[in-house]
């Protein structure tokens, strides 16, 4: 059995980060038309996540509020963070090896350190999206992450992407619009509006 993990949401400045893992069938994914969750339209998204809980053997996910992202952010440790949350993923869904899309510069550092965590075998791999389960991944946590977002949006009105490029972002955090809980206060973003 093989399984993979990804993120969505690391870099914005609203909202949480989204970790999911995949376990199943890496041909059957493959043949849903799995692949980068930033290639897909929210749509088709939409349909893939579907199908992905249909015929995975596992799918489970971690959503990360904005105050522990800054919690560890705001000492540098924001690799840390995902080395913690994936590790209590991978315990959630059985594998024989785990495909980790990896966020730092150095992925076999990263591979090693989710596999002394967990005791299991961890390949972390940049652009991990090639393997299937890995993809699979990534649509289940921006699915995820999009969804809370939207509940947001739906009772304060839409504040954009969530980007710190995103003027409208900036422009509804400028006028203390986007819920403070839903924003990432150690973001330099935030620091330079307020100053």
């Amino acid at each position: 059995m093989i399984a993979g993990v990804d993120e969505a949401g690391r870099g914005p400045v609203v909202g949480p980060l989204v970790i999911a893992v995949v376990a199943g069938d890496g041909e059957a994914l493959r043949r849903l038309g799995v692949r980068d969750s930033k290639k897909l339209t929210p749509g088709a998204r939409e349909v893939l996540y579907r199908e992905v809980l249909r015929v995975s053997e596992c799918v489970n996910y971690v959503v990360v509020e904005p105050y522990e992202v800054d919690r560890y952010a705001s000492r540098g440790l924001l690799n840390a963070l995902e080395l913690d949350y994936t590790a209590r993923l991978i315990e959630l869904c059985p594998a024989d090896v785990y495909y980790v899309d990896s966020p730092d510069v150095d992925a076999d550092r990263y591979g090693s350190g989710l596999s002394f965590l967990t005791g299991r075998r961890v390949v972390a791999l940049h652009k991990g999206e090639k393997v299937p389960q890995v993809a699979a991944a990534s649509i289940v946590a921006k699915v995820v992450r999009d969804r809370l977002l939207e509940v947001v949006k739906r009772e304060v009105g839409d504040f954009g992407s969530g980007y710190p490029s995103d003027r409208k972002t900036v422009e509804w955090l400028r006028a203390g619009l986007v819920p403070r809980e839903c924003v990432r206060w150690s973001w330099g973003t935030v620091g330079k509006l307020f100053k």
